[in-house]
């Protein structure tokens, strides 16, 4: 895991600083390389996980003279490494990076296909004078772009690249739009002016003489729908995404939230390692409503106790939530509606001191097994749903009450026209438009809030976050089941498929349980003033700005309190100017 960092043309002044601003991502190693012909810079950060940290440095010499910085894993490495090595892939590092290298030398982006992969790289071919950049299928590792004077730069995170790239400081109109209006940003576009991120499954051909890029190819996650479910093949294909997943001579440990993701994720970890040891959160003071926000912590510890994990519970109150704030802004980079960005960023640090380097999750499970009740609702027809025009839609009034974090929000026909020109209609099943939204919340929602919030806290303290089921096979697997093995008729009828197949091995209290976020309760603990602390930070952090008068403490939780809030915070951070 690591940070990559470049520039076309020669500035190795400025990327060895991107280096030493996102030093966190990579403490094992550092170097710049710049072409000889003043025509590219490259910058890379190395946290080693796979191999001999002398043997991963990189920029990457490519065996036909091309360069490469690489920030990722290559979950299926031993299964190629074992395929090419009789057709000229030598295998001497043990390094990923070097497959990668060999293969894009070897087949070009074709390459891409054969991954399963969480990878952001960059790939500068000097014969042809072209810089590859991408990201993978489900866009777990961030890679952010910008054209400039010089030509295009990128990077691993935003803030590196803020002083280089003009009027970055002041907000996306567009992107701020749709976040007001949906919760999160899916768009190429950031919220910084002028700064892009590639999407999730897509790689871009820049050419250098021109100073334009010339070529899109986009990897889909496609939902056939056509698999008729085996709870043994399920169950056997989550077993090998795990084990994939697993690969490193790194300390691994696993975010046991107590529900059924991150328990299975645990659970066949436990089959491939000696010692697991999991992390769940819990909350002081309790509170009392109608969400027991403890009760995920006490279904985690059924199956710790059951498994014999090693188990912590990261007592999170509003104290260490405070304390976190401003650093979870600061790494966060982009402002999410949910407060749950604070809490992640101190528990990631807890489990750093707790010698953790690699992080595993279940993120991804909700949107590929049916975990969520609006896709009830799609599969019971309580949505007219046509055309993949009419998932847009639907996915765009995604929150009931929007919060106008800016003035003047764009029409809902400007959004949807920018929201189809990222996602087209490759994930569009007529049989099945469940499956559809699904495939479309696996490329949206998770990378935009789930991945973002692990890969920059997990960074923030040089930790590598994994997901086995946002692995590639898995995804395309589960999304070929149609829907309705997945969900039944009643509210608990979601996930099935899990429910089915680890019905014997989980704790029926977590085969059981009702869904619920892992959330932190913070707006009962501020309208209750259960910590005059956090209360004084909160009102101190609201100010009187007069987009923010109408935002009180009667905000029903989490609904508008916190994405204002994250918002103010943010602006002032980063010193964003507001654009009207």
């Amino acid at each position: 895991m690591c940070g990559i960092y470049g520039i076309t043309a020669h500035d190795p002044e400025f990327i060895q600083q991107y280096i030493k601003t996102c030093s966190h991502r990579g403490p094992d190693a550092s170097k710049v390389w710049w072409d000889p012909e003043h025509q590219m810079t490259l910058g890379h950060n190395l946290l080693s996980i796979m191999a001999d940290p002398q043997l991963s440095i990189q920029p990457w010499k490519t065996p036909k003279g091309n360069t490469l910085v690489y920030n990722g894993e290559i979950f299926n490495y031993h299964e190629l490494k074992e395929i090419y090595k009789g057709k000229g892939f030598a295998g001497i590092t043990g390094c990923d990076t070097e497959l990668l290298a060999w293969g894009l030398d070897e087949f070009g982006l074709d390459f891409l296909d054969k991954l399963d992969s969480m990878h952001g790289f960059a790939y500068y071919d000097k014969r042809k004078q072209t810089l590859c950049l991408s990201r993978d299928h489900a866009g777990i590792k961030p890679l952010y772009y910008a054209h400039v004077k010089q030509g295009l730069v990128f990077g691993s995170e935003i803030k590196g690249m803020l002083d280089k790239v003009p009027n970055s400081r002041t907000i996306d109109h567009l992107a701020a739009s749709f976040q007001s209006r949906t919760g999160l940003n899916p768009l190429r576009q950031t919220l910084f002016s002028g700064i892009n991120k590639l999407l999730p499954g897509e790689t871009i051909v820049y050419d250098l003489k021109h100073k334009k890029i010339i070529d899109t190819k986009r990897i889909y996650i496609r939902p056939n729908a056509n698999r008729i479910f085996d709870p043994l093949e399920f169950k056997q294909q989550v077993s090998k995404a795990v084990e994939r997943c697993s690969i490193g001579k790194r300390k691994i440990g696993v975010f046991l939230s107590g529900g059924l993701d991150s328990s299975i994720v645990a659970y066949e970890l436990g089959k491939i390692k000696d010692e697991v040891y999991t992390f769940t959160n819990k909350f002081n003071p309790e509170v009392q409503s109608d969400e027991d926000y403890n009760s995920d912590a006490i279904a985690a510890k059924l199956l710790a106790k059951k498994e014999k994990f090693t188990h912590t519970e990261v007592e999170i109150t509003p104290e260490k939530f405070k304390n976190a704030w401003d650093d979870s802004v600061y790494f966060g980079e982009q402002p999410v509606y949910t407060a749950n960005s604070s809490m992640y960023c101190h528990t990631n640090k807890v489990l750093s001191e707790h010698g953790i380097v690699v992080t595993m999750a279940g993120d991804m499970g909700d949107e590929i097994l049916g975990g969520y009740t609006k896709y009830q609702q799609i599969l019971q027809k309580k949505y007219v749903i046509k055309s993949w025009k009419d998932i847009l839609g639907l996915w765009l009034n995604r929150i009931k009450r929007p919060v106008p974090l800016i003035e003047n929000i764009l029409d809902d026909h400007v959004l949807i026209e920018a929201f189809s020109k990222c996602y087209s209609d490759h994930m569009w099943n007529k049989d099945d438009p469940t499956a559809s939204y699904m495939a479309l919340d696996c490329v949206t929602q998770v990378p935009a809030e789930f991945f973002s919030r692990n890969d920059t806290y997990g960074m923030a303290y040089s930790m590598e976050g994994r997901f086995p089921l946002a692995s590639k096979d898995l995804m395309q697997y589960c999304l070929d089941i149609p829907t309705k093995y997945k969900i039944g008729p009643k509210a608990v009828d979601t996930k099935l498929l899990t429910k089915i197949a680890y019905k014997k091995l989980l704790p029926k209290e977590i085969i059981k349980k009702q869904k619920t976020g892992w959330t932190v309760p913070i707006g009962h603990w501020l309208k209750n003033n259960i910590n005059k602390e956090l209360t004084d930070f909160y009102m101190h952090g609201m100010g009187d700005e007069n987009k923010m008068k109408t935002i009180t403490l009667n905000a029903k939780v989490g609904k508008s309190l916190v994405p204002a809030w994250a918002y103010k915070s943010w602006k002032e951070k980063y010193n964003i100017k507001y654009s009207s």
